[in-house]
């Protein structure tokens, strides 16, 4: 079944007891049991499962062609749960351009439960190599391709050979990508994480977050686990709206991308922009390996402004029908300048603005931009 028809139908068939088409919301916190706990219908307590998130979770799974999925509260949620599953005196590779939250899970947090991390250079297949080899080498590998928010681009495949003939498991962030882009357990990995916040909920209105493993094996069990008991779960209206989301995926993610198309080549052409991170430009570094594992290039694009931080501050500011906001994957174009929002300690250049490309007629977006870029 191809991934679009799968969209549409996984975990949403008709409702057994009145045949409504659309999924119900089962809302119910606990389950009626037996005296002695008797399962009666498969549920017990909403912290442990409920039959809104199983829906959810079996169409993840099987848009991402993976055994299982466990639901979230949040992306940061199923990113914690599962590198904190780690066993203490892991070494985790991390990349160096990543999202902000992952940056200081691993320097402030994970210390704390015995993980050491080390940021290397993904897109470079040796540094990873040396990386796994150096002393004690690596236990697993974490990848964001494309990653946030430079757009850089891991050959996926290349680095999952290199854990495996170390050993080491490899996770991947595929938000940006989805699904319908990218399906990185097929390519490898062994879990893929997603922020269903984003382009799996589609119209900034839920917060989410999922894990997809290739396998329902021990790191499954370990974080299901762990969901259970430490209770990251998503709450039965979130996990419902996600689904609604799903159902629109590919067809959202085709105009995304068309219009991202479209807004990089004229960026890419602009005298006040120095540089344009997209894969989908020939010129990016990373376009052939993109053009392999990817089917499209995705929504998400960021250039930097000729004359630094003031200039794009001053062209984020000027802009009319696209917001300044936080967040990425819904229906409204949004851009950010990512070194004022990313702490007291940025890592992206000083000059980049990050774009959310949405679902605005593509005209009227690169008219904005050209005004804000007029000054």
């Amino acid at each position: 079944m191809r991934l679009e028809t799968l969209a549409v139908h996984a975990g949403g068939e008709p409702d057994a007891e009145t045949g409504a088409i659309a999924p119900p919301i089962h809302l119910a916190t606990t389950f009626r049991h037996g005296p002695a706990g008797e399962r009666q219908a498969g549920f017990e307590y909403v912290r442990e499962g409920n039959p809104t998130q199983d829906r959810l979770e079996t169409a993840l799974a099987a848009l991402e062609q993976g055994a299982a999925a466990l639901a979230f509260g949040s992306g940061m949620a199923a990113m914690t749960a599962l590198l904190e599953s780690l066993p203490a005196g892991s070494t985790l590779l991390i990349p160096l351009d990543c999202y902000t939250g992952l940056r200081v899970l691993a320097e402030e947090f994970l210390p704390h439960s015995g993980i050491r991390t080390q940021r290397v250079d993904m897109t470079d297949s040796a540094a990873v190599a040396a990386a796994l080899d150096a002393g004690t080498g690596a236990d697993a590998i974490w990848l964001e391709t494309p990653s946030n928010p430079q757009l850089q681009v891991t050959d996926i495949a290349a680095i999952a050979a290199l854990a495996r003939s170390r050993g080491a498991r490899l996770f991947c962030d595929n938000t940006f990508a989805t699904p319908a882009l990218q399906q990185p357990l097929t390519l490898g990995a062994a879990v893929v994480m997603h922020s269903t916040t984003k382009y799996f909920g589609g119209h900034s209105d839920v917060m989410g977050g999922a894990l997809v493993f290739a396998r329902r094996d021990d790191d499954y069990e370990r974080v299901a686990h762990r969901r259970h008991v430490t209770g990251g779960v998503l709450a039965p209206f979130n996990a419902w709206l996600t689904l609604r989301g799903l159902r629109s995926l590919p067809a959202r993610m085709s105009w995304h991308c068309a219009n991202a198309r479209r807004i990089a080549d004229f960026l890419a052409t602009h005298a006040r922009v120095a540089a344009v991170n997209y894969p989908g430009l020939a010129t990016h570094v990373g376009h052939a390996v993109a053009a392999r594992q990817m089917r499209d290039f995705g929504a998400m694009l960021s250039f930097r402004v000729a004359g630094g931080r003031d200039a794009a501050l001053t062209a984020a500011g000027r802009l009319r029908l696209i917001h300044n906001a936080t967040s990425l994957g819904g229906c409204e174009t949004l851009i950010e300048h990512r070194a004022s929002v990313e702490g007291a300690h940025p890592t992206s250049p000083q000059d980049l603005l990050r774009l959310s490309v949405g679902l605005e007629h593509v005209d009227d977006l690169i008219a904005d931009l050209a005004q804000a870029l007029d000054f």
